[in-house]
């Protein structure tokens, strides 16, 4: 119930829409019925079987009225055209009706088409903002084949699977209730015998589809998981030749593709068995109406003629396809449910990074960055602890420490990319979580040790951070970098592309594109996580000398992994599992025998 809730919020904008192919779809219903309810007056005067009527008196809404009405109206055309032009009428005026409920059908769908394409454009659009607010934190358990499932097949499916039966849900059920009342007003004895039959059909259809869902959602999971070796491969393609795992990757995927085809085999044969099993129920269904009513009928009861009953069979044999679709619809609803659930699970996490409502604008950095008591657990195990330390504006402060030490972490909480726990973190005396999150980072500029670039041009990758790319402010990035010489040597130079994660460059290259788009951002405070740590030697000096130049404008936190680096740093900040051991100078830290700092660069100098 609550997976049709949330597919009705997202039908909601589109009412209107939706209110017309209701209207739509009745109008076809009522011209559908006319069409059938016309074989009556063909059959009795093909068989020559209508009672003259010389008058049908006062109108009155029922069977005998509209009997009565219909053999007056043949009566006088008879007199004046002959049996020909009786029938020759009776075809037109169907031609005619069958004419108007095609066409309102073809409005019908045209509403539907704006639904389905739309609520899911939305939904793709959902799902993107949702990954987009996350935190970072969540992104470290979900597997990244998983989430892209999720906004790909999961999303398709639910245009295949849901949206694709709304188009039945919102016709089949209004022709089924037209042609009911019909049926009601021909007679009630027959109809309600057959819906009497109505819910055994039900129960055998619910119990079929019971667990199809579940093993839809079993079979999204599993093909998840298959995304997530394909795209593991793709990424480490290198060091699967490298070392020779090509065996080894083609059982993991073999186990994968093998698992989701068992459970996408299941599933597909219980979607399969929607259409024969409403089929034979509605042929045992209409076989008792047919001897049921061809009793009455012989027997005199009931007040049918055999016409009124042909055209009964009629009718309710066009309610059968509607009730097939129906049932196909649920089935295949049931299967998309599963997507829902799945789907649900991302729009429904956690945002943990918010802003308040009356979050402060900042413009800029003017005296210090403190961290006070901050502490920082992951799935309960503390990364952080107690971190107290104080970052004046224009120093340059170095956080060194044993890889699992949590210095990436203490740089990931300055731009609000998970918050601490415990403690706060203040810039210009003003708690980061009070500020407006854009503004916040504004103030930063990033370059990581291991550099992302996006599959476009030199040019919008340099520019990435900024919302008007000046050309000559790109290429002054570019020279800063010590990237201009090499991105000239390209086929179209800044315009060429970098190919999806840069591949189309080297470890040093996409590195100086990085660092070129942090300068590009030109940020009073930068967050270098070892940032030349991939060059070869010369562009490390180049490149080090550049960055040097720049820091001196601003204020700079260096995640040192080669301490050789960070020896001028105003500061060095020396971390031991999650706990600040030691603090002061290159100098300072090295005359303490028995420090921690001496001892992580005695190792680094053997």
């Amino acid at each position: 119930m609550n997976n049709i809730r949330l597919l009705i919020k997202y039908i909601a904008p589109y009412k209107w829409s939706a209110i017309k192919n209701i209207l739509y779809n009745i109008l076809s219903a009522v011209f559908a019925l006319f069409t059938f309810t016309l074989i009556r007056p063909f059959l009795t005067v093909l068989f020559d079987r209508v009672g003259r009527v010389e008058d049908p008196g006062a109108f009155h809404l029922n069977s005998e009225y509209i009997k009565s009405f219909t053999n007056y109206l043949l009566s006088v055309f008879i007199d004046k055209y002959g049996h020909a032009g009786a029938l020759l009428l009776a075809v037109m005026v169907v031609t005619v009706a069958s004419l108007f409920k095609n066409g309102f059908i073809f409005l019908a769908n045209n509403c539907m088409a704006l639904i389905r394409s739309s609520t899911v454009r939305d939904l793709r659009k959902k799902l993107y903002n949702k990954i987009l607010r996350l935190p970072l934190s969540f992104f470290t358990d979900a597997r990244k084949g998983d989430v892209m499932t999720r906004i790909s097949n999961d999303v398709q499916e639910i245009e295949i699977s849901v949206m694709s039966s709304l188009t039945m849900l919102f016709r089949d059920p209004i022709t089924i209730m037209v042609f009911v009342v019909y049926l009601f007003v021909s007679s009630y004895e027959l109809t309600l015998f057959a819906l009497a039959l109505l819910p055994i059909s039900g129960w055998l259809i619910g119990r079929a589809s019971r667990t199809l869902r579940s093993s839809s959602l079993s079979g999204q999971q599993n093909l998840g998981k298959l995304l997530t070796v394909v795209e593991e491969t793709l990424t480490g393609l290198r060091i699967v030749k490298g070392f020779n795992a090509e065996e080894k990757m083609q059982a993991q995927f073999s186990d994968s593709n093998e698992k989701y085809t068992k459970v996408f085999r299941r599933v597909i044969r219980k979607a399969y068995l929607a259409s024969p099993i409403s089929e034979f129920l509605s042929t045992i269904v209409i076989m008792f109406i047919m001897y049921v009513g061809g009793d009455l009928v012989l027997n005199g009861k009931g007040k049918m003629s055999p016409e009124d009953l042909i055209v009964y069979l009629a009718v309710f044999a066009m309610i059968i396809q509607p009730a097939k679709n129906i049932t196909t619809a649920y089935f295949a609803i049931q299967k998309g449910m599963a997507s829902i659930d799945r789907i649900d699970q991302i729009l429904n996490a956690e945002e943990t990074i918010t802003e308040k409502a009356n979050a402060i604008a900042v413009s800029g950095f003017k005296e210090s960055i403190e961290f006070k008591g901050v502490w920082y657990a992951y799935n309960n195990e503390p990364v952080l602890r107690d971190i107290n330390l104080k970052i004046k504006k224009g120093q340059t402060v170095a956080i060194v420490g044993k890889s699992g030490a949590g210095k990436s972490t203490l740089a990931d909480l300055l731009p609000r990319f998970m918050d601490c726990n415990k403690g706060s973190i203040f810039i210009d005396g003003i708690d980061i979580r009070d500020l407006k999150i854009k503004d916040l980072r504004y103030l930063m500029g990033i370059v990581s040790q291991q550099p992302i670039l996006f599959n476009t041009s030199f040019k919008e990758n340099i520019a990435f951070g900024v919302k008007t790319a000046e050309m000559d402010k790109v290429e002054n990035a570019a020279r800063i970098a010590n990237a201009h010489e090499f991105i000239l040597e390209t086929e179209q130079g800044y315009e060429n592309l970098v190919g999806e994660s840069g591949n189309k460059l080297s470890g040093g290259q996409r590195q100086r594109i990085s660092i070129a788009r942090a300068i590009m951002a030109n940020p009073p405070i930068l967050i270098l996580d070892e940032a030349t740590s991939a060059l070869d030697t010369e562009s490390e000096r180049l490149v080090q000398d550049a960055i040097l130049k720049l820091m001196k404008s601003r204020t700079s936190i260096v995640i040192a992994h080669r301490l050789s680096t960070i020896q001028h740093a105003d500061l060095i900040v020396v971390l031991d599992e999650g706990r600040i051991v030691e603090t002061g100078t290159h100098a300072e830290l090295m005359v303490r025998s028995e420090g921690f700092y001496r001892k992580l660069h005695s190792f680094q100098a053997i």
